[in-house]
């Protein structure tokens, strides 16, 4: 059985893996960027889960009196 995959005349002439390579890993730094503060969205969350709550007993109790 033949070797379809050998390096006889199958090469990239570009050599596109490694250039791809060397750019990825002599890039600049990536600087850290801060992590999102996470009290917006649970502030929220939390005045919407009081409110329900509010409106829940405001009909319980319309409905009982």
């Amino acid at each position: 059985m033949a070797n379809t995959q050998g390096p006889q005349g199958n090469h990239d002439p570009a050599g596109s893996t490694q250039m791809f390579r060397a750019f990825v890993d002599d890039g600049a730094p990536r600087a850290a960027q801060p992590a999102p503060t996470q009290s917006g969205p649970r502030i929220g969350l939390i005045i919407g889960v009081v409110a329900a709550v509010v409106i829940v007993a405001a009909v319980a109790w319309l409905a009982l009196k």
